[in-house]
């Protein structure tokens, strides 16, 4: 089971080799898979309900970082910080104003429409909110299935042969072959967040966002779904980008860490550096926020150290 959410214990060693810049370090799991360089997202200000000011927001700075074959990059940091951004303009779902990605050597942002429909098979996303990111009208069948009809994987005719490949998928992610008849408000979020990770699996992707895919359920809850996460990432040697603002969910999931503040990569490293080692002001500040089980065996403080 995953950690209580409350707590950060001392951590395993971790296999990812040390390093200052989000770059560095990458690909001890494997050869390298996506790289980030210099990503500047902004987007437009708006004056009133209708108007447009002209003035553009910076919402990621020049942010770099590279993912592993089979890792686990984690990105923490306070809601507002650009993290969430970072993830979407990684899948191009939202528009970069500057720097580049290369998914296995290929250009993401210069990709044609022909070359992405083919990268989006390989990177998916899992996102915070399952009930939003599920169409209320359509069966549990045909929201697993869609992806495969989409990118020609299964033919929308034959039902018997999409029906055996969801539940397969659903089985796998812990639902019942009777979810696929139902509506996804008939489920509990758990349980929509097992459907979102069986639909992001069903093209059997080597790259998937995850954008706090627990940070709306119970803590309960939240350890059935990182250690699905987990299982499924030893099965299938996926790499993960894992955007959180919790340090405790981080440390159990992450082999690296990069902290986000303003827009801007401010730290990283690997796991055991950022929890246990922390060197910038703000990451120590993130780490003193999570609660301790006994404060007053931790003398009255957080998990973080005032030391550098």
């Amino acid at each position: 089971m995953a950690p209580p959410a409350s707590s950060i214990p001392p951590a395993a060693g971790s296999d990812a080799a040390p390093g200052v810049g989000a770059h560095q370090g990458a690909g001890a799991a494997g050869a390298m898979l996506l790289s980030v360089r210099d990503l500047v997202v902004e987007f437009e200000k708006r004056a009133g309900l209708l108007g447009r000011s002209g003035q553009r927001v910076r919402a990621v700075d020049g942010v770099s970082f590279d993912v592993g074959r089979g890792e686990t990059l984690g990105l923490v940091g306070e809601s507002g910080c650009g993290k969430t951004t970072v993830g979407r303009a990684v899948l191009r779902l939202v528009r970069a104003a500057g720097g580049g990605v290369r998914f296995e050597g290929h250009d993401v942002f210069g990709a044609s429409a022909g070359v992405m429909r083919r990268l989006r098979r390989e990177m998916q996303i899992v996102f915070q909110d399952p009930a939003g990111s599920l169409n209320p009208r359509m069966r549990v069948l045909d929201l697993v299935a869609e992806p495969l009809i989409v990118h020609g994987e299964a033919r929308a005719r034959d039902r018997a042969a999409l029906k055996t490949r969801v539940v397969e998928l659903l089985d796998r992610c812990g639902l019942e072959s009777a979810a696929v008849e139902r509506y996804p408000h008939e489920f509990s979020g758990g349980q929509r967040q097992r459907i979102c990770i069986a639909r992001a699996l069903a093209l059997s992707p080597k790259f998937i966002v995850c954008d706090e895919p627990t940070s709306a359920l119970d803590v309960s809850i939240q350890a059935q779904i990182l250690n699905l996460l987990k299982d499924l990432q030893r099965e299938r040697g996926m790499s993960y980008l894992f955007i959180s603002h919790d340090m405790a969910v981080v440390n159990h999931m992450c082999d690296r860490v990069a902290v986000m503040h303003r827009g801007r990569i401010v730290e990283s490293g690997s796991r055991d550096e950022i929890i246990h080692a922390p060197k910038h002001e703000y990451t120590r500040t993130l780490l003193s926020a999570v609660p301790v089980p006994e404060p007053r065996r931790a003398g009255g403080r957080g998990v973080a150290r005032s030391a550098g």
